[in-house]
């Protein structure tokens, strides 16, 4: 089951839904991810990789002019994006 709606660890209510969509290999990467560390559910899991992801240094914005399409969680070319300063 989903923690939506439900109260974070942290005792903050979610109050915001947030929708993706992943092909199967994504969703498979995502849940060997979930039960490698043994997460409650997908959510936790995307949580977790958003704050890893946000903290991570050398952080790259995205060029100018890049669609959603153009970004993938598995693919092995990415855009060229700029470093953040």
């Amino acid at each position: 089951m989903d923690d939506a709606g439900r109260g974070a660890g942290n005792g903050a209510a979610r109050g915001e839904r947030l929708q993706i969509m992943l092909n199967p290999d994504e969703l498979k990467a995502l849940d060997n991810f979930r039960f490698e560390l043994r997460m409650p559910s997908r959510a936790a899991a995307v949580r977790e990789l958003l704050k890893r992801g946000l903290a991570a240094e050398g952080f790259l914005s995205a060029p100018q002019g890049a669609r959603s399409t153009d970004y993938g969680v598995l693919s092995a070319e990415e855009p060229r994006p700029s470093k953040r300063r």
